[in-house]
């Protein structure tokens, strides 16, 4: 289906306001062919005063013709001026409007999208779609629908006074405007593969861009700044390339085209003088020619960048319709869970799950039940599957085998949202919103009492650091909380999870990257977070997860071990050699 089609069949609420705004065009361009007509009338008025072709309608006066062309010119320039700011305001509110829905849509489904997605995509070629691929659709709307419109209805406009006029001038006239269309039509063609390489070239180096300024500490702290520096300069030589070509291409349309259009000026200024030299037509026919060629024929140049425009927008609403049609592969649709009915029984019945591309499978066969309340930890070496876990359970993966079951029902047929919505999650690397300290703490809940807010912080011993920063919780805390410490993010992670108080708690390397006296503040607020909530602790240090009910070690995508601490350092296997090796012990 073409871009264009599929843009409209799929904004079906938009299509009134795009058959107003076309009719708007439509009487636009009406209006606007008018006044060559009344330019050719004065001139027979003039010339043959009494015998002109008003004077045939009944204004024989040559003063009273001339006064009622100046009323028809007014009434005419009216009409033309309304109809102008009657489409304008039309295309361009249509414009925003779908360029608003769609870049929301497009958004909310990127959402939904499987997190395996986002391993095979660039986040820099999405932000490109979201971003600038939209725009374009955008401009597209905010003119260039108007000016195809008017082009069309030009050209039927004018081609009907010209064969009222004279058949055989008018067929000479317009053989050029078919072949200035099949030549606009034959560039866009293939301008299209080349704005499509264009649009991908963009995303290649958005996603560069975006990756480097994320990590420009690391590029600083290695002084790699002209190494990043030449790969930036390839991906932008890439895109300078690729829209060489195409430019190369698209500005070839206007010379094509002035050719063709000096052609049928030359024949109607040639042949229609003649005709007016010998009396076969009259001199304001001829002059209504000559007026309506210009007309009709000039506008034409304007297809040359019509068309690039055009060809630009077509590719970028391909990549946005594409990326709106990605099916989602993990449904949020299923059976409603109260969360006040949520008891925290969890189980994993011979769970397997291998990652895209992995031979190797990160869990393999998984049995394991945690009752409601308890605390279970995960341990063990890097890669073995213990997050893996905690991504099933939070459904941002499905096991390709086996079932994850929450109270006795397949979390697979519960609504997505509502087992979210029970799930607190605190993961290593914290994510924080640009906006205020109070605004991270209450992420994702409305109308938190500021009290609360602040309880939470106390729970977490957030709140002295919170006090003295400079504007206490109103402070922003930046781009992914950059303005605020590792341990201060980690701490207003946990605040925030206190307050949303959910049955469900996951931790996930929640004290690896702070030091031993924020690991000894965060611990003590894990003591009273998990009490009376299942609770499942992914960590690395032992020391974190001593207290835990059930400490599961996993290696290779299995459970090899299981116990509380004193057992499993008692049994001396790959858990007391952890304990060993993190203690110093022999």
């Amino acid at each position: 289906m073409h871009p264009l089609s599929r843009l409209f069949s799929h904004a079906r609420q938009y299509r009134r306001d795009v058959r107003i705004a076309s009719l708007y065009s439509v009487l636009n361009k009406f209006f606007d062919v008018l006044p060559e007509i009344l330019i050719g009338v004065a001139v027979d008025v003039v010339v043959n005063q009494k015998a002109s072709f008003l004077a045939g309608l009944g204004v024989v006066d040559p003063k009273d013709q001339l006064v009622l062309l100046a009323i028809l010119t007014v009434l005419i320039w009216v009409g033309e001026s309304a109809f102008q700011y009657l489409y304008d305001v039309r295309w361009r509110s249509l414009a925003q409007n779908l360029q608003h829905d769609l870049r929301m849509e497009a958004y909310r489904h990127v959402q939904q999208l499987d997190m395996a997605y986002f391993e095979r995509n660039r986040s820099g070629n999405l932000l490109s779609i979201l971003n600038e691929d939209i725009n374009q659709m955008e401009r597209f709307l905010n003119g260039g629908a108007n000016e195809l419109i008017q082009v069309f209805v030009g050209s039927l406009m004018v081609g009907g006074v010209f064969f009222v006029l004279t058949h055989e001038l008018a067929f000479l006239a317009l053989i050029p405007v078919p072949l200035i269309l099949y030549g606009a039509f034959w560039f866009q063609r293939r301008l299209a593969p080349r704005y499509t390489a264009v649009r991908e070239s963009a995303g290649a180096l958005a996603t560069r861009l975006n990756n480097n300024l994320q990590g420009i500490a690391t590029v600083k702290a290695y002084a790699a700044e002209e190494f990043e520096a030449g790969h930036i300069r390839d991906g932008s030589n890439d895109y300078r390339r690729r829209n060489g070509e195409a430019i190369r291409l698209s500005a070839a349309i206007t010379p094509v085209i002035r050719m063709a259009i000096l052609a049928g000026f030359t024949v109607t200024l040639l042949y229609g003088g003649f005709l007016a030299l010998e009396g076969d037509i009259g001199v304001g026919s001829y002059s209504v020619l000559v007026y309506l060629t210009q007309r009709l024929l000039w506008p034409l140049t304007g297809l040359a960048e019509l068309t690039d425009l055009y060809q630009r927008s077509m590719s970028s609403i391909q990549r946005v319709m594409d990326l709106i049609d990605t099916p989602v592969s993990i449904g949020y649709e299923g059976q409603a869970l109260p969360r006040e009915a949520v008891r925290g029984d969890l189980a994993f019945e011979r769970v397997s799950f291998a990652y895209d591309g992995s031979a190797r499978p990160a869990l393999d066969g998984i049995d394991l039940r945690i009752g409601a309340g308890q605390t279970v930890a995960f341990v063990g070496s890097t890669g073995g599957g213990k997050s893996t876990l905690i991504k099933l359970l939070l459904r941002f993966y499905e096991p390709q085998h086996g079932r994850v079951l929450l109270d006795g029902q397949p979390i697979s047929a519960l609504r997505l949202q509502d087992v979210r919505r029970a799930i607190g999650y605190v993961a290593q690397d914290t994510f924080l919103a640009d906006a205020s300290v109070a605004d991270n703490i209450a992420y994702g809940m409305t109308d938190v009492p500021c009290d609360a807010i602040v309880r939470a912080a106390q729970s977490a011993e957030a709140h002295d650091f919170i006090h003295a920063l400079p504007q206490g919780y109103d402070t922003q805390v930046g781009e992914r909380g950059m303005k605020l410490s590792g341990g201060q993010r980690q701490r207003l992670a946990l605040a925030r999870a206190i307050l949303k108080d959910p049955p469900i708690l996951l931790l996930d390397e929640a004290t690896s990257a702070v030091d031993n006296e924020t690991e000894a503040a965060i611990q003590r607020s894990l003591d009273r977070l998990v009490v009376g909530r299942t609770t499942l602790i992914v960590a690395h240090r032992l020391s974190t997860v001593r207290q835990a009910d059930v400490i599961h070690v996993i290696d290779g995508g299995r459970i090899v071990e299981s116990g509380t601490h004193d057992a499993l350092v008692a049994l001396g296997g790959i858990y007391a050699s952890l304990w060993r090796l993190q203690t110093g012990e022999r």
